[in-house]
């Protein structure tokens, strides 16, 4: 065989491989904010799904109707592979999480972050990022809260 056939052969065949290793099209992108939900739909035959960082989004797959709700669980960014019967991969997304910075306020004093909604008035929050205190005393208001009105929701008999 010729030398330049030879090489043409290996060319094509690296070029076909090299191809075949390339995604067929870019990942679809996905905005959700921290703790918030979104619904997207799932590829047809898909039944599973490859999430890269748990930490970052939390995934659950409704079957019945063919979608997913994606819930911000932490900032950055991870992707999510879906998978049908075969194990093939049938869609991509790469999902980014952000924080919702339209109402929020953030009070930074010293090395201590502070963050606080606000719509009227500000209230305290809590968001990744805030000082332990912070965010242990405003945990610990919303779950003393949440006490009283369970039990003044309470049915005695």
């Amino acid at each position: 065989m010729p030398t330049r056939t030879l090489t043409s052969l290996v060319a094509a065949a690296s070029l076909a491989l090299s191809a075949s290793l390339l995604p067929a099209r870019a990942a679809e992108v996905i905005e959700v904010v921290l703790d918030q939900v979104k619904i997207i739909q799932l590829p047809e035959n898909a039944v599973t799904l490859v999430i890269g960082n748990p930490l970052v989004v939390d995934v659950t797959m409704l079957r019945g109707n063919n979608k997913l709700i994606l819930t911000g669980k932490g900032f950055g960014q991870t992707q999510i592979v879906a998978l049908n019967a075969a194990g093939e991969a049938i869609g991509e997304s790469l999902v980014k999480v952000s924080a919702d910075d339209t109402k929020n306020l953030v009070v930074q004093r010293g090395l201590e972050r502070e963050s606080y909604h606000c719509n009227q008035r500000c209230q305290l929050t809590y968001a990744l990022g805030d000082s332990t205190r912070h965010m242990g005393e405003t945990a610990g208001q919303i779950q003393s809260r949440n006490g009283v009105m369970a039990g003044a929701g309470a049915v005695q008999r």
